[in-house]
């Protein structure tokens, strides 16, 4: 049966080969039947900018990418909170479009919106300041005028920082929102919504204006992954 596959929170790094060689053999043996293939997000631990293309571990993942889409599938990517300045040298060397945050899809006769899902989770105000400051165009010119060693120690460091957070910040808060969802769902015309980020793999229902809406969240890669799979029938997590 005709079928999408969606992705999202790897986190790759080099330290870290479980995923990556995870992801090689998703991309060789699972995803070449399917219709298309979505990266919501945080494909990378950390990226900090397109000449870190030079390094072969990124090249290597980039031509993973390529081999599928001269396959014939095709592939999109949605900037995470940790891949944000994926630009498009890497979209063309890996094959994939860049899209939008959030986009809607019409997914079999369904429509289905997708997000990173980094911005339904408005109730953590430190990290949205953060999301607000190094998404701004002056404040990426800035940081990728640096040298690649300065950018990759200052990753490096936001890495541990965040890592750190995390520990003292209320589990609650770095959900998403519900009021935040519902707005979304409704500003959208109630669709079923596909998203990454939160590391809390499941399905959700959602009551807007007496409509029922589905919400999938999609799992990281750190441990046991899994990526959803959409077909006609709906959508199913599958592990890897």
């Amino acid at each position: 049966m005709p079928h999408t596959l969606f992705i999202s929170d790897l986190h790759l790094a080099p330290d870290t080969p479980a995923a990556s060689e995870a992801l090689l053999k998703f991309l060789e043996q699972t995803a070449p039947p399917s219709d298309a293939v979505y990266v919501l997000g945080d494909l990378f631990e950390y990226w900090i900018g397109d000449d870190g293309l030079e390094h072969p571990f990124a090249r290597r993942i980039a031509a993973a990418f390529r081999k599928l889409s001269d396959g014939g599938v095709p592939l999109y990517f949605m900037h995470g909170n940790r891949d944000f300045l994926i630009g498009e040298r890497f979209a063309r060397e890996s094959g994939m479009k860049i899209l939008e945050d959030p986009t809607m899809v019409n997914l079999y006769s369904r429509p289905t919106l997708l997000m990173h899902g980094d911005t339904l989770c408005s109730d953590d105000l430190e990290y949205q300041k953060f999301r607000a400051m190094v998404r701004n165009r002056a404040w990426q010119q800035a940081f990728l005028a640096k040298p690649l060693v300065e950018r990759a120690r200052m990753a490096q460091d936001a890495r541990g920082q965040s890592e750190q957070a995390k520990q003292v910040k209320d589990l609650a808060i770095m959900d998403v929102a519900p009021a935040t969802v519902a707005a979304v769902l409704r500003s959208h015309a109630y669709p079923r919504l596909i998203h990454g980020h939160t590391h809390r793999p499941a399905r959700h229902e959602h009551v807007v204006d007496g409509r029922l809406c589905e919400r999938w969240v999609l799992a990281d890669w750190y441990g046991q992954g899994s990526y959803l799979l959409c077909d006609a029938a709906g959508c199913r997590a599958v592990p890897i």
